[in-house]
């Protein structure tokens, strides 16, 4: 006994020493089952009919299998599924098996190396194929694995392993060598979680899942089931949609709305199904598929199922899905919607409750969040349905804009609420409000007749009155439409403004007649100043509103002339003071932009043209304020600004006003328009020396880049490039201003400004001679010769052109000559006036000299007293009135003083100033001999 428990310690021992093998190595290596022979026993002609021994050897497979099938021996067990398909039709003993390895296909495939999920992913793919394709076997229960496995692909915890008694573990290998540790994991591991959903996109299986749903009529638990399945798929893959999309899948799915249905889900599931297919897929495709008449017909009964049998809330959700499907024809095709009478019920439903109609039924609502959407949906659908004029009868005959203008009327408080009714609640009946004229805008313009005869313009001015008071209103402002608008009414303020745009854009003059009849072009005057009175509140909605206004009373006044009177001294104070503001804020982004456009807009409608008006715009220096904007604005305002201003100078007293104007450098008007012209040139790529003078006289006003582009548009249908390009650019306009203002006598220019002028003047000549040219390049184009007569005619206007534009070229440098004498002369006034100060500046020190050594030295001073003695003695006779007049004289020093002419022109001034020499040289000067003086006074020029 010791012995033996000797012998049995040293066993143990010897057991610790040796290597063990791992668990994965005894379950795979030893007495495991080939599968090649296996696939050989199913497939090979002397075995194929064997079902007894291919059960009990595929039993056997599979149970070893409880862990999951490895990677590498996919393609072998996708062989073994292939083959017990195709038999389990004639031999129902197959079906077991083939649930088995589908159980098995639910746990998550082991890899034996890192790199095995990337080396048998094709091998992935075609098992999952061959899963979807196993849906062809008639046995229900199989197809319910199928579509279980397939299901159970998207729970986020994976299935847990089956326990491990009772399976049969290969023998223990009496040694381990340390080559298993370089090709194998510890144990074989599961794959990442979204490994085989990201190859089962790859794979055929969604789409083989979805046809085979045609298959399932007579089994309603499994398609439901299948059903639950496709949208999982669809949900979670753009691939799986274009898969399902490529087989026409939402043509099928829309026609199987209506498929009887105990359980009530089949319509849930297709309805979420189809909403995949539009968010996840190309949208155009699934419009494409659904684009005809059967899927109409399908959509409206299974929406009146919905719409009459919705209790739930589900049930309501799905209601509203199918609303959005109605909404995806309606863009894509709304004849389908007319023809199947399904509009004509879409638009009768969206006018209830506010009106009763019979199409409707006995339609009650519960007015909770899912019936507002479905009305939200049901206004938003009218706008989709209005773009084909087919469906305006429809509107028509259903009073859609009595039933919108009626849910536009100004709410009640929430204290006006009727106890105990059933009605939408004040949150709800402002986002209602606020679609419905959103609604309007776009409906009302296609129906004028209709909006006029149910009192639109009373209803809109009515709500803009309620808007105006300040009652202690507060919106909620939860909406879309109502943004901005929270604790406010500024949203629908704003809603409505936009509407009454709309209507009067169409210049209907029944219409805008009855909008001034009731005092519109006051209200908005006041409403205008009474925003601009708390600029504070200003943001983006606030600024759209006054774009939109000055839109509304420039499409009232533009036409009319007793309008703009009325329009009169309040409405240029508005403009003036909008004009005022300028262009700082041209691009906040906030819409600026568009009401400084909207303001010039104003301008041109509601002033020019009416004289009282006009001349208090004057009077209020409308014009000096225009000049200001078009020296501050950017570049794609100064075309609106010029026009303004050209239409102004029809009357004759504005042109005082624009010559009085100057910028705070000291440019005038006419200085400002040279330079917008030299700089439109430059844009245009115009030849241009440094002074601005022609260098060319054969092309003066037209760029070399512009003769290719008048040469292409030649060769189309359309009108001359050179006609066409006087409207798209500033010159034109520039020199129609200096025909009014006139181009002699202009204040304020420089040389470079007269040299420019000097074109300008020519304008005309040049852009005439520029169309005679586009005609001989047309006709030399299209291998025309003229007549001798119209040749010669071709030939004198071209030489006309060129002489014109030499003669500019003299008058240029004639201009540039006489600038440069009139520097000179300058130039030498200058020099003179040098000397003068110098030679004063010699006689002030030569007289302090004089007097400093006649006091400072006494000889010096007893000199001099014996001079003047002697000089006493000399004319000690009787003087003369002259004599006395010399006696007396004093000597003066000149200085030049240059005045130059108020014009600028340059002509100078020279006048000579005498300043006394100081009392302290006078002595020396009466005994000196007199000097002739330097300069004789030059006079005045006029």
């Amino acid at each position: 006994m010791d012995s033996c428990e000797v012998v049995h310690r040293k066993k143990a021992e010897v057991a610790v020493v040796r290597p063990r093998v791992p668990d994965h190595v005894e379950q795979f290596c030893p007495r495991h089952l080939d599968l090649g022979k296996v696939i050989s026993l199913l497939e090979d002609p002397l075995t194929t009919n064997m079902l007894e021994k291919h059960i009990f050897v595929l039993k056997k497979l599979f149970k070893r299998k409880q862990q999951g099938f490895l990677l590498r021996e996919l393609a072998s067990i996708s062989r073994i599924i292939k083959v017990c398909g195709e038999k389990a039709d004639k031999q129902p003993e197959y079906c077991s098996i083939l649930c088995e390895a589908l159980n098995i296909s639910r746990l998550p495939f082991l890899k034996e190396k890192v790199s095995d999920e990337l080396n048998y992913a094709e091998d992935v793919k075609q098992f999952l194929s061959r899963m979807g394709y196993l849906m062809g076997v008639s046995d229900g229960e199989v197809r319910r694995k199928v579509v279980e496995s397939v299901k159970s692909y998207f729970n986020c915890s994976s299935p847990s392993k089956p326990p491990l008694d009772g399976m049969v573990r290969p023998a223990k290998p009496k040694y381990r060598t340390l080559h298993y540790r370089n090709r194998f994991l510890l144990r074989p591991q599961p794959t990442s979680p979204g490994y085989r959903l990201q190859l089962l996109e790859h794979s055929d299986l969604a789409k083989t899942l979805f046809l085979s749903a045609a298959a399932l009529e007579h089994q309603p638990a499994i398609k439901l089931l299948l059903l639950q399945t496709l949208q999982l798929l669809s949900s979670t893959s753009d691939m799986n949609c274009a898969l399902m999309l490529s087989v026409r899948g939402a043509e099928s799915v829309c026609l199987r709305l209506n498929e009887p249905d105990p359980s009530g889900l089949i319509l849930f599931h297709s309805s979420e199904i189809l909403w995949n297919l539009l968010e996840c897929s190309n949208k155009a495709a699934v419009a494409a598929q659904l684009n005809n008449l059967e899927c109409a017909i399908s959509l409206k009964e299974a929406f009146n199922h919905a719409l009459l049998n919705a209790s739930r809330h589900v049930d309501l959700q799905i209601r509203n899905d199918l609303l959005v499907l109605a909404t995806l024809f309606a863009e894509n095709s709304c004849a389908l919607l007319i023809e199947s009478l399904f509009a004509k019920q879409l638009v009768a439903l969206s006018t209830f409750p506010e009106l009763k109609s019979s199409l409707v039924g006995d339609l009650k609502l519960t007015y909770n969040m899912e019936d507002l959407q479905m009305k939200k949906l049901l206004l938003n659908l009218l706008v989709v349905m209005s773009r084909d004029p087919a469906t305006t009868p429809i509107f028509k005959e259903e009073q859609v804009i009595l039933a919108l203008l009626t849910l536009a009327r100004p709410p009640a408080g929430p204290s006006e609420e009727k106890s105990g009714s059933r009605d939408w609640s004040y949150v709800q009946m402002e986002e209602l409000q606020l679609q419905a004229l959103a609604v309007l805008a776009t409906v009302a313009p296609l129906m004028l007749d209709h909006y006029m005869a149910c009192y639109g313009n009373v209803a809109l001015l009515h709500l803009l009155d309620w808007c105006a008071r300040q009652d202690g209103y507060c919106g909620q402002g939860h909406s879309f439409h109502a943004t901005g608008g929270r604790g406010s009414k500024k949203a629908h303020m704003r809603y409505c403004i936009r509407l009454m745009r709309a209507v009067t854009s169409l210049d209907d003059k029944t219409l805008n007649q009855d909008l001034c009849d009731q005092g519109t072009i006051q209200l908005f005057l006041g409403l205008l100043m009474q925003m601009e009175s708390s600029p504070g509140d200003e943001d983006a909605f606030t600024v759209e509103m006054k774009s939109d206004m000055q839109v509304i009373l420039s499409a009232l006044c533009e036409s009319d002339m007793h309008r703009k009177e009325l329009f009169g001294s309040e409405g240029v104070g508005m403009t003036v003071h909008f004009l005022k503001r300028g262009a700082g804020m041209f691009y906040s982004g906030l819409g600026h932009n568009k009401l400084l456009l909207a303001t010039l807009m104003c301008v041109r409608t509601c002033i020019v043209g009416c004289c009282p008006t006009e001349d208090f715009f004057l009077a209020q220096d409308g014009v000096l304020v225009l000049l200001d904007l078009l020296s501050s604005s950017p570049k794609c305002v100064h075309s609106v600004v010029l026009a303004t201003l050209l239409e102004l100078c029809d009357n004759q007293n504005t042109i005082p006003h624009i010559l009085s104007w100057s910028d705070g450098g000291g440019r005038t008007a006419p200085s400002l328009l040279l330079r917008l012209w030299r700089r439109e040139e430059e844009e245009l790529g115009v030849s241009r020396n440094h002074h601005g003078g022609i260098t060319d006289p054969k092309q003066p006003i037209l760029a070399h880049r512009k003769v290719d582009d008048a040469e292409l548009m030649s060769t189309l249908d359309t009108a001359s490039a050179a006609v066409l390009e006087m409207q798209e650019n500033l010159l034109a306009k520039i020199y129609l201003i200096f025909c009014r203002i006139g181009f002699e006598d202009l204040p304020g220019l420089s040389v470079k400004d007269r040299v420019t002028l000097s074109i300008v003047k020519r304008y005309l000549d040049f852009k005439v001679s520029e169309v005679w040219d586009e005609i001989s390049r047309e006709l030399s184009l299209e291998g025309v010769r003229p007549v001798t007569p119209d040749q010669e005619t071709l030939r004198i206007a071209r030489q006309m052109s060129q002489r014109t534009a030499e003669e500019v070229v003299a008058e240029q440098e004639e201009i540039l000559r006489q600038h440069a004498q009139e520097a000179n002369k300058e130039e030498e006034l200058m020099y003179e006036e040098m000397k003068s100060h110098w030679k004063q500046r010699q006689l002030t020190a030569k007289s302090w000299s004089n007097f400093v050594s006649k006091t400072s030295n006494y000889d010096i001073l007893k000199e001099i007293k014996e001079k003047r003695e002697k000089h006493m003695e000399t004319i000690r006779t009787e003087p003369t009135e002259e004599d006395v007049a010399q006696r007396h004289e004093e000597v003066f020093i000149g200085k030049l003083m240059v005045d130059t002419d108020s014009d600028g022109r340059g002509s100078v001034n020279l006048k000579v100033v005498q300043t006394p020499v100081m009392a302290a040289a006078h002595e020396e000067v009466l005994l000196a001999p007199r000097e002739p003086r330097y300069f004789n006074t030059v006079p005045v020029k006029d």
